[in-house]
């Protein structure tokens, strides 16, 4: 291949990530605004402002779809996690305040993200990226002990936490937490 050649296939490349990136976010748009029941090829196209013949060719089905926006917002969850274990003192602190957007900035995407996860009990297509957050959290949890029965202690704590915090109108709290997951490690 020539070096024009691969310019040129360099470039639709990347025209296709950016075109895929697009549609994922207008999928988490459209989960935001009205839920994951909202999605469909033609709302998402809607969202984007490009032809539903364009998701389809990105995205031959709807779980081909809702698969990608929920890995989007797990890739960012584990890019954040994995970051709290290799460089915090204490990444539970982290990832206390990981929880706590979930009442602030991160709210629209945590909200997002929860919603496809629940989706997952009954499309199984959804389960492994749903999954991620879950064994992320392990991890995390397992740098603090090696209590199989804490660990998963945390795992349920954080999701339960992350509820509470979309479901009440307020701000969270992160030392408390910290604190509240802390517990659960204790024996």
């Amino acid at each position: 291949m020539t070096e024009a050649e691969q310019d040129t296939a360099d470039g639709r490349t990347l025209r296709g990530q950016r075109r895929r990136a697009q549609i994922i976010e207008a999928t988490l748009a459209v989960v935001r605004r009205d839920g994951a029941s909202g999605v469909t090829h033609r709302t998402v196209a809607k969202q984007a402002g490009i032809t539903t013949s364009l998701t389809l060719y990105y995205f031959a089905t709807l779980d081909d779809l809702l698969v990608a926006a929920l890995t989007s917002v797990t890739d960012a969850y584990t890019h954040r996690i994995r970051r709290l274990i290799d460089t915090e003192d204490d990444p539970l602190d982290g990832l206390a305040h990981l929880i706590a957007e979930s009442a602030g900035p991160g709210r629209e995407r945590a909200l997002a993200e929860r919603e496809l996860s629940t989706l997952a009990a009954r499309r199984p297509a959804l389960r492994p990226a749903a999954r991620r957050w879950r064994d992320n959290v392990a991890e995390l949890a397992r740098t603090q002990t090696d209590d199989p029965d804490a660990v998963e202690a945390v795992v349920a704590l954080s999701d339960g936490l992350c509820t509470a915090i979309l479901l009440d109108d307020r701000e969270a709290d992160p030392d408390h937490i910290r604190s509240v997951l802390r517990r659960a490690l204790e024996k």
